[in-house]
């Protein structure tokens, strides 16, 4: 492939303050946050204003035979945003417009680059809510939350992003742009093609522009704390909570190790010697105190040794916080148990039935102890989505493979209990073996005629998914 005149196409559709070819920024472009996941350096980084530069970018890739990786915040799991040779990545950031609120309609139209977290406080002027909230929703974009159909902690009560999806604009491989979906609160016209792109990582269309739908904003939440001395018994309160027809707001599970690395990553008072905490909140308003006492007397039968209960929405923000930390302060505790920058992390992110969680939390100790690698889990208790995180030292080929084979190990366990092999952070690079093992052959050979249909040469984002 001839560079020069694909460079020369792309600046004078976009401009050459939007096309990027110094080798020190396009290094930044490479990878996600997942670990141990290939990548390379993109030949060149596009930044698109609109949608016709997108479809400028499109073409002149498609014309010169560049495969096309589309991009957000790199915020993903997963290595679906990992660039490949020769890539010409789509970094949608700058298409950052929120360009409509209805609140009678109860919906916004965004480009794909606005932040979670920006979207959440513009609608929160107008009394509504956006409900989808990954760990990284502070920094992540919509547009990646879409393509990798993002979940969040308060999925156990409004679902994950696909649900708020109404519609989509989408630029195909062929430079083409699909409209799907609608602005109306039903509506069931056709095939349901934008449920066909959530999810897709990219690699059925670059999206340019979405259509969410939005919620009255929730009553302040009421926040407790169950502390176990077993992960099995936190995964049976999760249990016994689910059958009792209970809704809370968030259930969350941190385990040993994540409460001994978010104390030491930011002191805050963690018990570090409680084998589980379970973290749950109830936003029904009137009704909360009376639904959170309900939550921790479940907690007490199931065998939690302590429930307390946040005195206020400080408080309760908080412990929330402390949530949030648990990414960064595993990844410091990595880079502390292998000094020199070797510490890495292979996280998972499978869902089980909720009936299942205890099983899964016994099979990943059993797991971590026979592989003789560290591994911490924490997730979305509430909806059986877990995230164990294992720890490996990059520079050691002994780590590595007992750390790829706790992860193949633990991928195993979760099917084999009824489960998925991603509950959020979609399938990208890291988990294309599992996915087909999941969905079987015929599964496969449908995705691949989907794939076929819609980027018959492979242009977007190739080796991604399957």
């Amino acid at each position: 492939m001839a560079t020069a005149p694909l460079l020369d196409d792309l600046r004078a559709a976009l401009g050459s303050d939007a096309v990027l070819t110094d080798p020190d920024l396009l290094r930044g472009y490479e990878r996600d946050e997942a670990d141990l996941c290939a990548s390379a350096t993109p030949l060149v980084v596009t930044r698109p204003r609109s949608t016709e530069e997108v479809v400028a970018v499109v073409r002149a890739a498609g014309r010169h035979g560049a495969p096309v990786v589309p991009q957000g915040a790199r915020t993903g799991l997963a290595g679906a945003a990992n660039a490949v040779d020769g890539a010409v990545v789509i970094s949608t950031t700058a298409m950052d417009a929120i360009l409509e609120i209805d609140p009678v309609s109860r919906i916004a139209v965004v480009q794909p680059g606005v932040v979670n977290a920006a979207l959440t406080a513009a609608v929160g002027e107008h009394g509504l809510w956006y409900p989808p909230d990954p760990g990284s929703w502070e920094s992540s974009t919509i547009g990646g939350n879409v393509a990798t159909n993002a979940g969040g902690m308060c999925c156990v009560k409004y679902g994950v992003t696909t649900e708020y999806v109404l519609g989509l604009e989408v630029v195909l491989a062929s430079g083409e742009v699909l409209r799907t979906g609608r602005r109306t609160a039903k509506g069931v016209a056709g095939y349901d093609l934008t449920r066909l792109f959530v999810g897709s990582e990219g690699t059925l269309g670059v999206i340019t522009e979405v259509t969410v739908a939005l919620r009255p904003a929730p009553a302040e939440s009421l926040t407790l704390v169950a502390v176990f001395g077993s992960t099995t018994a936190a995964g049976e309160a999760v249990a016994r909570i689910a059958a009792q027809g209970l809704s809370p707001s968030l259930l969350e599970l941190l385990d040993r190790t994540h409460l001994v690395a978010i104390e030491a990553y930011r002191p805050m008072g963690l018990r570090t010697d409680a084998e589980a905490l379970l973290l749950a909140a109830a936003d029904t308003g009137p009704r909360a105190a009376a639904d959170l006492a309900e939550l921790a007397a479940v907690c007490e039968a199931a065998g939690a040794e302590e429930v307390y209960a946040a005195s206020d929405a400080v408080e309760a923000a908080a412990l929330l916080q402390a949530r949030r930390l648990a990414h960064s302060a595993m990844e410091k505790y990595a880079a502390d148990a292998y000094p020199g920058g070797n510490g890495g992390l292979i996280i998972d992110d499978l869902a089980v039935p909720r009936g299942a969680l205890a099983a899964l939390l016994d099979g990943v100790t059993r797991i971590a102890a026979e592989c003789q690698v560290p591994v911490g889990v924490v997730g979305h208790a509430g909806d059986g989505n877990m995230h164990p995180n294992i720890v490996v030292d990059r520079a050691d080929p002994v780590s590595l493979e007992r750390g790829r084979r706790a992860f193949d190990e633990i991928m195993r366990l979760g099917l084999d209990l009824g489960g998925t092999c991603t509950g959020e952070h979609g399938v990208g690079l890291l988990k294309r073996e599992w996915l087909a093992r999941e969905i079987g052959p015929v599964g496969v050979r449908v995705h691949q005629a989907i794939k076929a249909a819609l980027d018959p040469t492979g242009l977007l984002n190739p080796g991604k998914v399957l």
